[in-house]
């Protein structure tokens, strides 16, 4: 290596030991998928399609050796209907069919349809328009990779009166507009997000409008909202009475950046933002509902009711509706006290779950199976014990797949139950053994809402009322996983969805979500499990195993406000961890379902979780009844799944819960929310909010709450939890143990994205003085939409950086005055932050071409009703070392202790053409700065997957630091780097600068 530095006897240039996060070079069979392609060899020289690359996997893992490996090459693959992935296609022999991201390339898979040709429509409201298939449905649009709104009026319209099912306006207009079953009514009410398309319009005798809701939709929102008790829900309410806001009419579109999809005649109308040039934009309209979807079988499994109609009642039963509360499937049972009384179910399937009452007056029932009798049970337990309901004591399994009768026949006991049956369709066959890695998921849309509307439960669990009895049901996942064991997730960006991005549904198990992007969805960010497998005794049949950590989820919930950055239903050993959370409509995190069920009625195979060290922040900042982190139903096995004979206490530990505007608290422990062990953990800016809030009904028991932190004392304390004071600290002072776990809350270095841009909220800043307060969603502009501000002179904000250069981000307006600004402890004098009107995301002061190093920042408010901050514009300097960044490819080393001039003293050097390192980083720009050399030569540059060129890294003479390649004026949001090494003796990686 003497080529590469020169170096001095005695100086090891160490041979590479991969980095947390560095790309590993493939194994085994390696498959190429390419926008473009269309050959069957599958080459690099001659890529495939996605469907040729996975026939490809089919020929190849039936004799699998080692794994598969799919590259995809860079581009947009356009999908209409989803890349669809079953057990056929699955890893054997215990390897994997790995479908990742060539080096260097984005690969996107893409349900958008890209719009163009507009024109100006209508020039005095700068309305611009443009043709589009006739037929086109979809309810979101992305111009510049920017969300569009969809026409709406103003929030809570005044003047609407609710009449029968209509609401009713003295204004006259709304009845000349057009496309009316098309336009929706919006509320947002408590927890709850509600949407109606309307009937029609018409005019009122007295000369105004009335807006004549659908009237399935409004039975389902107000007059009759569904209510099946539980385990389903716990009260129905509320329900849409009112107005948010009026929601796609032509003639609402007034703003720019608002959007009108006539699917009628085919036109989509638009206004431009300032700036826009739709004759160059980059206009995505999606129509794709699914753009990936990995299915094994059998697929949902749900109980159905004993009044079904395949269920054929001989004998003296009654049909019980009434019998109190003893929590019956849909409220109601068929019973008989006759001994020979039989009921018999005919099924499709493989096998059938038959849900009944375990009580002290049960006893022995015969079970037939197709004829032959194969066991008899008992329904009875022990004198004095709790009556369990909906207990699948009955499991018929094993049956090859056609049609059977399972026939029960009362042999004993005082009474015989039937509640429910749940049919097995098919054999237990996951989709298996398949990871994603470095892909793009973006454009896809729902469009059920658009028909039926939007019926919700809570937290994205809609009803289906579709059904004779209402079912739960959520909203799709842009990616969707049914039956999956070791799927894996990694390092993926979900982007510009019109669902929830992430589905792992229908006892998917074993399976991770690591270090991927999730941002600017309809619906939630990651979902998992179910919300009506609760009696599952099958551990097959069971979400359990499954992990979610060092993701970064942010901005969900854009159009169904409901919705959970991660929301898990009914699960079993799962982690939730070290993921950065925030900028929530609702809920941060969602685990557990049910309510009080486990405590009062039945029993769940829930339990054994662990939600730990996450950044939660930004959080309820439209929807109440909720919190950071929301827990819901019992945990501890309850007696029931691989665990019957233990409980296993589930743990919240290690998070960072900060800024929930509409929180009750930051842990809230809402009703059956049993078995959990709450310890240290931070909750930080939360006031008025308590820190800790239990739901007072009693049905939350064995859960103890300690060892916490807060920043205020307000605490909601129900029945059944045993909590201890958290430590409250004020002005700032964290103690150590709090401080560090501040300081590890969120993902792990290797997966946080690099950052310039720090937001007020960062728990990196050091907040002292008693007055400092957050207001969020003041849509004044702020960035993020939130700010921090404090009153009392000589209260103070730090940040500690290392880089060079800060600007400090504030707010100006006539009620503000000088603040004091210090850096490394060192006063830069006072800046007037007073304006005669108010102007934000302000840079209040700044300072460049500081040494490469670690700097503190402090600002101190010295006069002026208030002083705000809104956050810190960083350029970060970032070592070669750093954990974030993959190297990929075989040749890579490191070299420290040089001499030479390097930052840290130390570079990464690759000798193999092809080898490449990737930075992900959010801000509006970067640098890279390296080594020029004799033993250099060029560097192809790639930016957000596009070609950059190349740049030449030779020099005569040797020459540390020097920046081979910048970009600056970047959106500010997620940007990816890659540089591969292309010509010369060496490709050299010294520090990159991020702003």
């Amino acid at each position: 290596m003497a080529a590469l530095s020169g170096l001095a006897a005695g100086v090891l240039l160490l041979a590479a030991v991969p980095l947390a996060g560095t790309a590993q070079a493939a194994t085994g069979t390696v498959v190429y998928a390419s926008p473009a392609g269309s050959g069957s060899e599958c080459t690099i020289t001659a890529p495939c399609s996605l469907d040729g690359a996975q026939n490809a996997v089919r020929s190849a893992n039936g004799s699998m050796t080692a794994d598969i490996t799919v590259y995809l090459r860079g581009g947009t693959y356009h999908r209409t209907s989803p890349l669809a992935l079953g057990p056929q296609d699955s890893g054997t022999g215990g390897h994997n069919v790995n479908w990742v991201a060539y080096p260097g390339e984005v690969p996107v898979l893409s349900g958008g349809q890209q719009v163009t040709g507009f024109s100006a429509y209508d020039s005095s409201k700068n309305i611009w328009r443009a043709s589009v298939p006739v037929g086109t449905q979809s309810r979101e649009l992305f111009v510049n990779g920017v969300r569009a709104q969809r026409a709406r009026g103003p929030l809570n319209p005044q003047g609407f009166d609710l009449s029968g099912s209509s609401f009713t306006t003295s204004d006259p207009s709304y009845a000349s507009f057009t496309d009316q079953s098309r336009i929706e009514v919006v509320a947002n009410r408590e927890w709850k997000h509600m949407r109606c398309p309307l009937k029609s319009i018409t005019a009122t005798d007295s000369g105004g409008s009335s807006l004549n809701v659908n009237a399935d939709c409004f039975k389902n929102n107000n007059s009759s909202v569904p209510n099946p008790g539980f385990p389903f829900n716990g009260s129905g309410l509320p329900k849409l009475d009112g107005i948010s806001w009026i929601e796609n009419a032509y003639q609402l579109l007034t703003q720019p950046g608002q959007f009108y999809l006539d699917s009628d005649a085919g036109y989509l109308y638009y206004i431009p933002r300032a700036g826009e040039n739709l004759a160059g934009a980059d206009v995505q309209l999606p129509t794709a509902a699914e753009l990936l979807d990995l299915s094994g079988t059998p697929g949902h499994i749900a109980p159905v009711n004993d009044d079904d109609p395949d269920a054929v009642y001989t004998g003296s039963w009654t049909a019980l509706g009434d019998r109190g509360s003893f929590g019956d499937l849909y409220g109601d049972v068929h019973a008989t006290s006759t001994d020979g009384d039989s009921v018999s179910y005919t099924f499709t399937g493989t096998g059938v779950q038959v849900l009944t009452e375990k009580h002290p007056d049960g006893g022995d029932i015969d079970v037939y199976v197709d004829g032959t009798k194969t066991r008899t049970v008992s329904a009875a337990s022990a004198a004095g014990s709790r009556r369990l309901a909906q207990q699948p004591l009955v499991d018929v399994s094993g049956l090859s797949k056609g049609t059977h009768t399972v026939k029960l026949v009362k042999a004993g006991g005082s009474e015989m139950l039937v509640d429910g049956f749940s049919v097995i369709p098919d054999t237990v066959q996951p989709v298996h053994n398949i990871t994603f890695q470095g892909v793009t998921f973006a454009y896809n849309t729902w469009n059920q809402p658009t028909t039926t509307g939007y019926v919700d439960n809570q937290a994205g669990v809609l009803w289906n009322t579709a059904t004779k009895y209402p079912t739960p049901t959520r909203i799709p996942g842009a990616v969707q996983v049914h039956r999956g064991n070791a799927i894996a997730f990694t390092r993926n960006t979900f982007t510009h969805l019109g669902s929830t991005a992430l589905d792992l549904a229908d006892g998917t198990q074993n399976s991770a979500v690591t270090g991927n992007i999730i941002t600017d969805t309809s619906g939630g960010g990651v979902s998992l499990g179910e919300a009506d497998d609760y009696y599952q005794t099958r551990p097959e049949l069971m979400t359990t195993g499954d992990t979610i950590t060092d993701n970064t989820i942010t901005y969900v919930g854009q159009q169904y406000q409901d919705t959970i950055g991660v929301w898990a239903g009914y699960t079993q050993n799962v982690t939730i961890a070290e993921n950065d959370i925030g900028y929530m409509p609702y809920s941060g995190i969602s685990l557990g379902w049910g309510w009080g069920w486990a405590t009062h009625y039945g029993t769940n195979y829930a339990g054994d979780n662990r939600i730990t060290g996450n950044s939660l922040h930004n959080v309820m900042l439209l929807l109440r009844d909720g919190g950071p982190v929301y827990l819901n139903g019992g945990q501890g096995n309850s007696g029931s799944g691989t665990n019957a004979s233990t409980t296993t206490t589930s743990v919240i530990s290690g998070n960072y819960l900060a800024v929930a505007s509409h929180a009750c608290c930051s842990v809230y422990l809402d009703e059956g929310s049993s078995w959990w062990d709450v310890h240290d953990n931070v909750m930080r800016f939360i006031a008025p909010s308590s820190w800790v809030g239990v739901q007072s009904d009693g049905s939350v028991h064995d859960t103890t709450v300690k060892s916490n932190y807060s920043d205020t004392s307000l605490s909601e304390n129900g029945k059944g939890a045993t909590v201890e004071p958290a430590t409250v600290v004020t002005d700032g002072a964290w103690p150590a143990p709090a401080q560090a776990i501040i300081t590890a809350a969120g993902p792990r270095a290797q997966y946080r994205p690099l950052t310039g841009r720090i937001d007020d909220d960062d728990p990196g800043i050091s907040y002292s003085g008693g007055s400092w307060g957050y207001s969020s969603n003041r849509g004044l502009g702020d960035f993020n939409d939130g700010i921090h501000v404090a009153t009392t002179d000589g209260d103070a904000a730090g940040y500690t950086f290392t880089g060079t250069g800060i600007q400090v981000l504030g707010e100006k307006g006539a009620d503000q005055g000088l603040v004091t600004v210090y850096l490394d402890g060192v006063s830069q004098g006072q800046v007037d932050t007073h304006a005669d009107t108010r102007q934000v995301q302000q840079v209040v002061w700044s300072t460049s071409g500081l040494t490469p190093g670690s700097h503190t920042v402090k600002v101190v408010k010295s006069s002026g009703a208030f002083a705000t901050l809104d956050g810190f514009q960083v350029t970060r300097t970032v070592n070669d070392d750093h954990p974030s960044l993959q190297y990929t490819g075989s040749s890579w080393q490191a070299s420290t202790g040089r001499g030479f001039g390097d930052h840290g003293d130390d570079v990464h050097a690759a000798t193999a053409d092809g080898d490449a390192v990737t930075v992900t980083f959010y801000g509006t720009g970067i640098d890279y700065l390296t080594e020029t050399n004799t033993d250099q030569g060029t560097v192809s540059v790639s930016l957000d997957g596009t070609s950059q060129g190349s740049r030449n890294a030779y020099s005569a003479t040797r020459a540390a630091q020097q920046n081979l390649y910048s970009a600056g004026g970047l959106t500010l949001g997620h940007h990816t780097l890659t540089l591969t090494k292309a010509g010369g003796g060496y490709l050299l990686v010294d520090r990159f600068d991020i702003r």
